[in-house]
């Protein structure tokens, strides 16, 4: 009987090991459209894909196996200045990803998911119809960790859907108490960092940062289907 379980055991784990050695079919897409695996090019960069997992606004993961972030070779160089800004004003803190490259068959699941009138859901999901700097493998989410691999106080989370996650807001809001003046100037060193690395932000979002506009992304690059 031990024997037996024993056999069955290895063959379980032989299985599972030959299961996660099986490349995955979206990673091989990116490559294959000269996309990087950002890791690999910035030493020390934290890497949370929201939606490769439960742990985002759509409750499901719609990125399967991918669990790594990925960019076009030109934005990767842009976010290791960021990185080396940020390591500068903070030794210890390092960049956190929340998502990067995102096929476009993603982009169509966040829009039709999100819960907000047609007429609003651009404000936080790029129209699909039009296509996102994202699907470009050109934009970014993220955030920063401390020390210990957590992340900094933002005043919200990721994908945060209201006035308490907009830039533009943030005066107004701190002024109210709703945010802190420790939430703010999280939020300011990351941008500040970013923007010194040639990155733009947005009005709506803390998180997101293009390293290019729409227009040249889709001039220059494949979008990723």
């Amino acid at each position: 009987m031990l024997k037996a379980v024993v056999i069955n055991l290895i063959l379980y784990f032989s299985a599972l090991s030959a299961l996660r050695a099986q490349p995955c079919a979206l990673e091989t897409q990116m490559k294959n459209l000269g996309l990087i695996n950002l890791q690999t090019v910035i030493p020390g960069i934290q890497v949370d894909l929201r939606y490769s997992g439960k742990n985002n606004f759509l409750g499901k993961d719609i990125y399967g196996c991918l669990s790594t972030a990925y960019a076009q070779p030109m934005m990767a160089e842009k976010l290791k200045k960021a990185a080396g800004f940020l390591r500068e004003k903070q030794p210890a803190y390092r960049l956190l990803v929340y998502d990067a490259a995102r096929p476009l068959a993603c982009q169509w699941a966040l829009w039709n998911t999100i819960n907000l009138p047609e007429s609003r859901k651009h404000v936080y999901v790029a129209n699909p119809r039009k296509g996102s700097i994202h699907n470009y493998g050109c934009a970014i989410d993220l955030s920063i960790a401390d020390a210990a691999g957590k992340e900094i106080d933002m005043g919200t989370g990721f994908d945060f859907f209201g006035d308490l996650a907009q830039p533009r807001c943030e005066s107004r809001l701190l002024k109210e108490g709703k945010l802190s003046k420790t939430q703010v100037a999280n939020r300011k060193l990351l941008r500040e960092c970013m923007l010194k690395a040639g990155f733009t932000g947005t009005t709506s979002e803390w998180w997101h940062f293009n390293s290019t506009s729409l227009g040249k992304a889709k001039a220059r690059y494949k979008i990723i289907p």
